[in-house]
């Protein structure tokens, strides 16, 4: 499965910001082993169920040590038997553009 998700403290730090909270939640799936990307808006992970929801819990959990309110958006691909879809995925749509 892949599951795109979005971490954010309600309480910014002294400057408005939130980026240190958020990047705690970054280093909790990029230490996880798990295939994964970040972008501007979402942090990709795939792998199985449990080990996926593990990951998503520990960086709720990291953001909840610097704010005690957090919000959690989630999307989830749920496709038993298939793996490497983080980037197989794309290629199958950079192929079906380049077919036009």
């Amino acid at each position: 499965m892949i599951v795109a998700f979005s971490i954010s403290p309600a309480t910014a730090d002294d400057t408005g910001g939130v980026s240190a909270a958020v990047a705690e939640a970054v280093r909790v799936v990029r230490e996880s082993g798990l295939p994964s990307e970040t972008n501007s808006m979402f942090t990709n992970v795939e792998g199985e169920w449990d080990e996926v929801m593990a990951v998503v819990k520990a960086a709720v959990d990291a953001v909840a040590a610097a704010s005690p309110r957090v919000s959690l958006v989630l999307k989830a691909d749920i496709r038993p038997g298939r793996s490497g879809e983080l980037t197989g995925k794309v290629e199958r749509l950079e192929r079906a553009l380049e077919g036009r």
